[in-house]
């Protein structure tokens, strides 16, 4: 019993550490120093350690792959050109801009995943910021948030979702009924009051008078190579294959085509991806086996058969409230991957399995340690020279994330016996 809450102490320690970053160390920093002090502590086998990181090798994937493309984009003008396309189109307008950019977040999310979000677009959306001369916390802001708010459109969009389901994945077509319309709701509801709360900012002019950026040929395959993977992750999707492995080869595919038509030297693109991202990741699989071992599996399992007990509707808002909330405190990886293990330990009812899931998906929209996409998020606006304090996201958060996620919650209640 006294390991188990040691256990559960490292692991706390850990998150928290990951959220406030203290002596400005980066994440990965806490996260990898609380998996090291589990195992020198033996407090989880050095195999099981091993073995929980192997399990996160899809995930590994699919993010090299889409930082991969991230980088190409970057390094071919994609995003120079995307900006200027966004900023010709909004004509001075900042609520018009602003639209712009969450409608692109939008398709991003849901055809490339809440990361790619994360990781692709929002380089992108800095660099349409600055040339519009514009406040960028609205536009900023909106990248974080539909990341997280679309991503339950198709399995795609979020990797959590993979995680969520496992083997128990619907079909496309399923899936699709089951979701559309919480999906719709959750976009709906949180462009409408990070329009309400970005209003101040939105209302001022900004400089919509920019020369036009042409696409060279190089950026053109680029765009082309990202669009083609993004059909990849459908169709992959579509027959229940895992991402990691079509994503990661697809991007070096298009790498490669265009880096031996550039003749440039791949380092380049190599040296500027966030590389600790990866052991980030890969250490909050190991705290997560960790305090599976000290009895987390059992405790979640229970609370979900108390939970039955309850009518439908009582039963859909206890859980996604305390799983939604709960993303904060540990990230919505790892409490999908413990979520995920315990509904698989059960026959439960589809409707507990949806309201979960739009919990992880959704529940992060609260804080900055939330989920991962929001930490990559972060990384990405910091390699730009900009920051997001966690105090600041938390301010918009706690007036966004619990109206959106109650009132999807309900609509995904619509239909249900």
């Amino acid at each position: 019993m006294t390991l188990n809450i040691l256990i559960w102490i490292i692991a706390a320690a850990s998150i928290a550490l990951m959220l406030f970053r203290p002596f400005g160390l980066a994440e990965v920093v806490w996260t990898c120093a609380g998996a090291m002090m589990l195992c020198v502590l033996r407090l989880i086998p050095l195999s099981a350690a091993g073995h929980a990181v192997a399990e996160g090798l899809d995930v590994y994937l699919f993010l090299i792959g889409m930082m991969v493309l991230s980088e190409l984009a970057k390094t071919y003008g994609v995003f120079e050109w995307l900006a200027n396309a966004a900023v010709r189109q909004a004509r001075g307008s900042a609520g018009r801009l602003f639209v712009l950019i969450y409608a692109v977040g939008i398709a991003v999310t849901v055809l490339m995943s809440n990361d790619a979000t994360a990781v692709v677009l929002t380089p992108a959306v800095l660099s349409a910021i600055r040339q519009a001369e514009a406040r960028p916390m609205p536009y900023l802001l909106s990248c974080a948030m539909i990341a997280n708010a679309a991503s339950f459109v198709l399995p795609i969009s979020n990797p959590a979702n993979l995680v969520v389901f496992h083997d128990a994945m619907p079909s496309l077509m399923k899936w699709i009924v089951m979701f559309a319309l919480p999906s719709f709701v959750s976009i709906i509801i949180t462009y409408l009051m990070l329009l309400w709360y970005c209003r101040k900012d939105l209302a001022a002019r900004t400089n919509g008078i920019q020369r036009e950026v042409q696409l060279t040929s190089t950026g053109r395959i680029s765009l082309f190579g990202t669009l083609a993977v993004a059909v990849v992750l459908l169709l992959a999707s579509a027959h229940k294959i895992d991402l990691g492995l079509p994503t990661c080869l697809s991007a070096l595919i298009v790498a490669a085509i265009v880096l031996i038509r550039e003749r440039s030297n791949p380092w380049r693109i190599v040296r500027d991806i966030s590389w600790g991202v990866l052991p980030l990741v890969a250490a909050l699989f190991v705290i997560v086996e960790a305090v599976q071992s000290a009895g987390a599996l059992a405790i979640f399992h229970q609370g979900l058969l108390d939970v039955l007990n309850r009518p439908a509707a009582a039963s859909a808002f206890a859980v996604g409230g305390i799983v939604g909330f709960g993303t904060n405190l540990v990230n919505n990886l790892p409490l999908g991957l413990l979520a995920g293990a315990t509904l698989q330990t059960a026959s439960f009812q589809q409707l507990l399995s949806k309201v979960v899931l739009i919990a992880i998906d959704l529940g992060p929209n609260l804080s900055i340690n939330g989920s991962l996409a929001t930490i990559l998020w972060l990384i990405a606006i910091r390699r730009e020279g900009m920051d997001v304090s966690g105090w600041q996201f938390l301010r918009v958060g706690i007036l966004i994330m619990p109206v959106t996620l109650a009132l999807t919650l309900a609509a995904s209640l619509i239909g249900e016996r």
